[in-house]
């Protein structure tokens, strides 16, 4: 083992859930730097993102899954679209 990976900050992956990873993101937003960050944040293959991206789309999920966790879906309304002799009709069954 090298002594740069001896000495490295651990890597994990970013749990918007976990208050000390959302506390990190916000101290990066204030400094615009990871430099006090005692982690390193792990961005999976794939993903096509680049680290903050990826934590605000998991901050998004987190947030958005706890505001609406329980509530009832909203109705499902139909929208009809057809051909009449003048044109086209439009219904929509509430």
């Amino acid at each position: 083992m090298s002594k740069l990976e001896y000495y490295s900050r651990p890597l994990v992956a970013f749990d918007a859930a976990n208050k000390e990873h959302r506390r990190f993101y916000h101290q990066f937003i204030k400094t615009m730097s990871w430099g006090h960050c005692p982690v390193r944040f792990i961005v999976p293959d794939g993903t096509g993102m680049d680290l903050v991206k990826m934590i605000q789309t998991e901050l998004l999920r987190y947030y958005v899954e706890k505001e609406f966790k329980g509530e009832k879906p909203l109705p499902k309304h139909r929208i009809k679209v057809g051909l009449t002799s003048g044109g086209f009709g439009l219904t929509i069954d509430a």
